[in-house]
């Protein structure tokens, strides 16, 4: 019995930690936390970028969004944004929404809760400072949310939203023509779109992959009477 409390709180707090990573899976996410899907007005589907900002690609995607008329959102890491903070400044300029993908781009495994709020809250900070207004989003690296950064982004006054429709966009073998069709596959009224507009983080080049696929995918939306745009415009309850 000595030995049995130790070890049922080292199990409590490994449930804790890694628990909630299941919403990572499509099919337990939508039953389970349906609200992470990012579902919303079925009129619309909300566009977003992960990993940047990157001067060598972002300021491209903008432009493709400026000649669509398509404003998107940008979930970008604290540590980039420190060394970019115009080109933070410039995405919201453009009228597009910045919101929070953590300090770094780590796999969480392992608990470090103070770690995470103090990063949060830093990259908080920074896009507010870029964006004139508190960002309102969170989505954690790779998708994995833990509960130490689920109370994090509760702390920093942030809502976690994965996506509900992906482009499969980072992998080596990605083409505008696979992104777009991976997206299409499960795209729905109210659906949460997930690209990267960078390749820090996925095989080199593969940005390309998923610059060439907004075009089409903004088309098909419109052909289905479907608008695009920001999580903000995305009417989340």
């Amino acid at each position: 019995m000595v030995n049995a409390l130790p070890v049922g709180l080292l199990g409590a707090v490994a449930a804790w930690h890694i628990g909630p990573a299941a919403s990572w899976l499509p099919g337990a996410r939508a039953a389970l936390w349906p609200g992470l899907d990012g579902r919303g007005d079925p009129s619309h589907v909300a566009l977003t970028f992960d990993d940047g900002p990157d001067p060598a690609t972002t300021p491209q995607f903008l432009r493709v969004l400026d000649a669509l008329s398509v404003r998107a959102t940008f979930f970008v890491l604290g540590g980039r944004l420190e060394r970019h903070p115009g080109l933070g400044r410039l995405i919201a300029a453009e009228g597009h929404e910045l919101a929070v993908h953590g300090w770094r781009h780590d796999r969480p495994w392992c608990p470090h809760p103070l770690r995470d709020a103090r990063d949060l809250a830093r990259t908080a900070d920074l896009v507010a400072g870029a964006a004139g207004r508190r960002p309102l989003w969170y989505r954690p690296a790779y998708g994995i949310l833990t509960g130490g950064r689920w109370a994090a982004a509760r702390a920093a006054g942030l809502r976690t939203v994965l996506w509900s429709a992906w482009g499969r966009d980072w992998t080596a073998e990605a083409t505008a023509r696979s992104v777009s069709a991976e997206v299409t596959r499960t795209l729905r009224g109210g659906a949460t779109v997930l690209l990267h507009d960078t390749d820090v983080v996925s095989a080199p080049g593969a940005w390309r992959a998923a610059l060439g696929a907004v075009p089409d995918l903004v088309a098909e939306c419109r052909r289905r009477g479907l608008r695009v745009g920001r999580l903000d415009d995305h009417g989340l309850g």
